[in-house]
């Protein structure tokens, strides 16, 4: 997603049905300011960046705020950003945050089997995260994540049963004490294990690249990790989903869109289309997505762009979105359906210029949090409050450049019989 290139990909052919489920309403709301809080996993900004590229991009109404909190090595008692109670007091509560997210358990664990008494001082120090932060705030909304899993998978276990086997244990804790306070809890151990088996049984070299020194996910993990999160959030798998019936000229479907001038001249379809959200930017052309992607169900769950024309009557056909050529499809492929989040479009470039922005402000937050106010505690230098503030002031304006960035375009459609594409040229 990162440094996306041009999406290069087969089209997968399937279309949601028309009578899907209902589903739970999405967890955040207008307004709501979310931290991320954890260790050095969550220090990588990688699961976050992808989380608020995916809020931002298929909300653009909601005007939700995003900041990250993760210190590398933390543990339930803090670490080197300070003891928990510093860095709640600094790196959370004055962001006031109506959500939060705890990731925490990997540094707690120790590397090692098993441990009663690491584990009494993580499950102690966990509740006094929670405690302290709802007594800041009883109204807050806390998301406690399961640890991601240490790779026990494409590599042999370090000891008998693995260090994994000790982040479970944690995780299921998490899991009960979630349930008991009434908060939300996402898994991001079983997926990722699961993608690394699947992944190793296809190629085991490049699967190890997943989570490389076992511990840290590489870009590919952590989208299977900001999926996890996404999904307990009952984050929707449709960007929009259009159906025309060609013959007739006729809008059948259109889900979170607005499909008008719908137009059939000499055999080419045209139409104008104003989607509501765009799909999320990946990059196909890189073996490592391409096989993460491969053995998840991402797509499927989170990314549906589904685009059906029926009753077309070439065998063939050249779509176009804005003068430029996405792809030739036949009229029975259409007809089933192509997924446009899964081609590069003018909607998927415009997402990708939104995950730059999202990237970039998260970029100031940390060098105005992390470089000048956490080593420069206790100056007196008469321009460091400026200093801090016009960051923040820039924070704010590519946060509002992100959002602009991320509002819909009208869009002209345009199918085009493939003979006729021919004589074009």
């Amino acid at each position: 997603m990162r440094n996306c290139l041009r999406i290069t990909c087969l089209i997968v052919s399937l279309f949601l049905p028309l009578t899907a489920k209902a589903q739970a309403a999405f967890s955040l709301n207008a307004g709501d300011r979310v931290v991320f809080y954890g260790d050095s996993i969550t220090d990588q900004r990688l699961y976050t960046v992808y989380i608020e590229t995916y809020v931002v991009t298929r909300f653009p109404q909601l005007r939700a705020t995003f900041v990250h909190s993760g210190w590398g090595g933390d543990r339930v008692s803090g670490g080197g950003g300070g003891p928990i109670d510093v860095r709640l007091e600094r790196d959370v509560i004055p962001y006031q945050p109506t959500v939060m997210t705890i990731m925490l358990g990997m540094n707690d664990g120790g590397v090692r089997p098993f441990d009663e008494g690491l584990f009494a001082k993580y499950t102690q120090g966990y509740q006094h995260i929670v405690e302290s932060v709802q007594k800041a705030d009883p109204q807050i909304h806390l998301t406690l994540i399961q640890p991601s899993p240490y790779d026990d998978v494409t590599r042999p276990p370090g000891f008998e049963g693995g260090y994994n086997a000790t982040l479970i244990r944690y995780a299921e804790w998490v899991k009960a004490y979630a349930q008991r306070i009434g908060a939300t809890v996402a898994d991001l151990n079983t997926p990722v294990v699961d993608v690394l088996k699947k992944a190793n049984a296809i190629d085991p070299k490049l699967a190890q690249k997943i989570v490389p020194d076992r511990v840290h996910p590489g870009p590919d993990g952590h989208l299977i990790m900001a999926e996890a999160i996404l999904k307990a959030w009952n984050a929707p798998a449709t960007v929009t989903a259009v159906e025309i019936n060609a013959a007739k000229r006729h809008v059948v479907r259109a889900d979170n869109t607005e499909v008008e001038r719908v137009v059939s001249h000499a055999g080419t379809l045209t139409w104008k289309q104003t989607d509501k959200a765009l799909p999320m930017p990946f990059d196909l052309s890189n073996p490592m997505t391409t096989l993460v992607m491969r053995c998840s169900d991402f797509v499927q769950a989170l990314d549906q762009e589904p685009l059906r024309v029926t009753r077309l009557k070439a065998e063939k056909y050249t779509l176009k979105i804005d003068d430029e050529t996405i792809g030739t499809f036949t009229a029975s492929q259409l007809a089933e359906g192509i997924n446009l989040a899964e081609l590069s479009t003018p909607m998927s470039k415009q997402a990708m210029a939104v995950e730059t922005l999202t990237v970039k402000h998260n970029t100031v937050h940390y060098g105005r949090w992390r470089m000048i106010q956490v080593p420069l505690n206790g100056v007196t230098a008469p321009h460091l409050q400026t200093a801090l503030n016009d960051l923040n002031t820039l924070d704010f304006e590519l946060v509002e450049e992100q959002r602009a960035a991320a509002l819909p375009k009208t869009h002209a459609y345009e199918l085009v019989p493939q003979e006729i594409q021919a004589t074009r040229r």
